[in-house]
């Protein structure tokens, strides 16, 4: 048994990340002491029996910075001004972790790239440091990326491996980094749908995170739009919710009221989930650059047909198909309503997006790094010192 630490910058924000963190945790339980370092008022246990993930929170040992509650507080009251701030965290918990780091056998991140002197497994979402926005980078980023991002050598060492959760994403951070990751596609439960084709609604699902950068708003034009060509169409908006975009989710269910058409549900429970994969005929994502989009997995894996923003990892979920790829709003209403008028079932497939794959993968990777950490342990304690002088 190995003492691993997973480190993850928050779980607060409820996502794909945090499922990734949890899916990673339930993996490498039955074999290995873990303890999670974490700035998170979300508890592990409260958000992986809301995924449905199962762990052993009891010998889960959980670690904080000093003041991690408040911490947590103030950074996820900010988010709706500032951003995400996840990699203030990061930061955080890398300083906070290197008091403890020679107590472990290895460190997993599974939010992103970590500088660590241990041997280490580095999940890449999307490349936390130096990130520029429209050719800019922002002051504070700047700030938070000379103290915390690691440096070229250390993550092309041979005591680190990187992967990340698609090509496209794999490719930034090459261009980034001149490091090139293996590529783990995030857990995908599988979804059994019982409803032919014929029996499901004409309507529309749009799941995951709500939050601004998800751009559910640019949905209910999407379906306003199509109504207004005479599309007799309806919207579901699902997915968890997080206080630091309270303001967002409250403005989409005020849209929401004003429309018999479009419906909100909040922190729906994943029978409810399935139950609408299961029942309509299309699913939407709208975000830019999405780094993955487990939401599109779970489209495709429903039988859904899934339309996505032509950016990012989501256009290998969908082949790079042109029928579901838009730009514009009025792209993707011309998309929903030839498809339509065709009504044919989708081809998709998503059985090698499986949770079952993911937790062999990382697995592997772990008992990789793990077999480097010890051969070293191994190879120092073979020599003593003598004077200033090491001889074996």
């Amino acid at each position: 048994m190995a003492h691993i630490a997973i480190i993850h910058n928050t779980l607060d924000f409820q996502g794909g990340a945090d499922v990734v963190c949890l899916q990673t945790i339930a993996t490498l339980q039955p074999a290995h002491d873990i303890t999670l370092f974490t700035v998170s008022e979300t508890s592990p246990a409260k958000l992986a029996s809301k995924f449905n993930i199962q762990i052993d929170s009891e010998s889960l040992k959980l670690m904080r910075p000093p003041a991690g509650m408040t911490i947590a507080s103030i950074l996820s009251a900010a988010s709706e001004q500032l951003g995400d701030l996840l990699a203030s965290r990061s930061v955080l918990i890398q300083w906070y972790f290197r008091q403890f780091a020679e107590d472990f056998d290895a460190v997993v991140s599974t939010a992103n790239e970590l500088d660590t002197s241990i041997p280490s497994l580095q999940y890449i979402h999307y490349p936390q440091f130096w990130h520029a926005d429209d050719g800019r980078i922002e002051l504070a980023n700047t700030l938070v990326s000379s103290v915390g991002a690691p440096q070229r050598q250390t993550l092309s060492d041979h005591k680190t491996t990187v992967v990340a959760n698609s090509q496209w994403t794999a490719d930034v951070f090459y261009d980034r980094y001149g490091v090139m990751p293996a590529v783990v596609h995030p857990p995908i439960a599988q979804i059994e749908c019982p409803h032919p084709w014929n029996a499901r609604q004409d309507g529309i699902v749009v799941i995951g995170r709500l939050a601004p950068d998800k751009r559910q708003h640019k949905a209910i034009e999407l379906i306003d739009r199509l109504r207004a060509d005479g599309y007799d169409l309806h919207l579901h908006i699902a997915g968890s919710v997080s206080a630091a975009y309270g303001s967002y989710v409250r403005a989409l269910s005020t849209a929401a009221a004003k429309r018999s058409y479009v419906h909100v549900e909040r922190d729906i429970s994943r029978k409810r989930l399935e139950q609408l994969l299961c029942e309509h005929k299309y699913g939407l994502n709208l975000k830019q650059r999405e780094h993955f989009g487990m939401s599109v997995a779970e489209y495709v894996s429903a039988g859904l047909h899934t339309l996505v923003h032509d950016s990012g990892g989501q256009r290998d979920i969908v082949r790079h198909r042109e029928e579901y790829l838009f730009e514009t709003i009025p792209q993707a209403v011309d998309q929903i309503e030839m498809i339509h008028d065709t009504d044919i079932p989708p081809e998709l497939s998503s059985d090698h997006f499986g949770i079952s794959t993911f937790r062999s993968q990382i697995k592997s990777f772990v008992d990789s790094t793990l077999s480097i950490g010890w051969n070293e342990k191994q190879y120092r304690e073979s020599w003593c010192i003598v004077g200033d002088w090491y001889i074996e």
